[in-house]
């Protein structure tokens, strides 16, 4: 696994750290209380029918998705959530530390990354470095220059 921190530090990607309990769920994060800048997002690692493609979806975390809708958008068989042990397989991370930034540990590039559009006009959004214990913001121009680095595009897309 790659160093999350290093990576940043040589994109020169600014960011916010703030440590909390551990936090498993969006409810969970919300009653921490935080006072942190940037939009507070869900993030779903899910699967296609046959368990062939992968992909990791952001958004609000007040967003109300549609797995079905969204299969239709993403062009994607009968969506479901990935299994904790795909996970770990292709993000290196377990339930409660899924993020964007997860990408950097999926060297084969196998998982397809697509936020919401709503999250452009945010300008930075909350997640997880890899741990379920700390938050940082990062902007949206910095996570899209993130993604790249890791061989990913940060696809937007209307949920």
């Amino acid at each position: 696994m790659m160093n999350l921190y290093k990576i940043l530090s040589e994109l020169n990607i600014n960011y916010e750290e703030y440590e909390h309990d551990a936090v498993y769920t969006c409810d969970e994060v919300a009653a921490l209380n935080l006072e942190m800048k940037g939009a507070h997002t869900k993030n779903l690692f899910l699967r296609d029918d046959k368990g062939k493609r992968h992909f990791l979806v952001v958004a609000p975390a007040e967003k109300e998705i549609v797995l079905k809708s969204l299969s239709d958008i993403i062009g994607a068989k009968r969506l479901g959530f990935a299994s904790p042990e795909r996970l770990k397989k292709y993000l290196g991370v377990v339930p409660g530390a899924v993020s964007p930034l997860a990408i950097i540990n999926d060297l084969e590039k196998e998982v397809e990354l697509y936020l919401d559009s709503s999250l452009k006009e945010e300008g930075e959004i909350q997640c997880h470095p890899l741990v379920n214990t700390k938050t940082i913001v990062i902007s949206i121009s910095d996570l899209k220059v993130f993604a790249k680095t890791t061989g990913h595009e940060a696809k937007f897309i209307f949920i």
